[in-house]
């Protein structure tokens, strides 16, 4: 399978490295992520892992995003605006224009079906789920 874009995999691990740097001094995120994650660079291979798998279609990425966000407990809706502006803002510094808006538009996708199962959890039994 051909890569959803042009994107190497040093690429893609810079921006993991550059990202979650940024992520750990974040004063809502990096709060929220220290209290999970105890060896940030066996986190930051797993995640880009995953974004190798998501993009290149390469193998080795297993987890399920949807259930450690939603596991977490303390992990909100309010934080993907947050978390994707921060990683859009680092696509902009690392790789080329065309390689971060095609980036971003999946991570944006991803954030919002993570976003949605995150509220969606929150939401009292009886009440509607919230659709946005």
């Amino acid at each position: 399978m051909q890569p959803r874009f042009d994107i190497t995999e040093d690429q893609i691990d810079r921006v993991i490295a550059v990202f979650y740097g940024a992520v750990r001094r974040h004063e809502v995120l990096g709060p929220v992520f220290n209290r999970h994650i105890g060896d940030w660079p066996a986190h930051e291979a797993k995640i880009a892992r995953f974004w190798k798998k998501a993009i290149l279609y390469q193998p080795g990425y297993d987890g399920n995003p949807m259930q450690v966000h939603m596991a977490a407990g303390d992990v909100r809706a309010q934080h993907f605006p947050i978390w994707l502006a921060l990683f859009d803002e680092t696509l902009r510094r690392c790789v080329p224009s065309q390689t971060a808006a095609g980036w971003s538009a999946l991570a944006h996708r991803i954030g919002r079906g993570l976003r949605m199962g995150v509220e969606d959890l929150r939401q009292p039994a009886e009440g509607p789920p919230v659709l946005r």
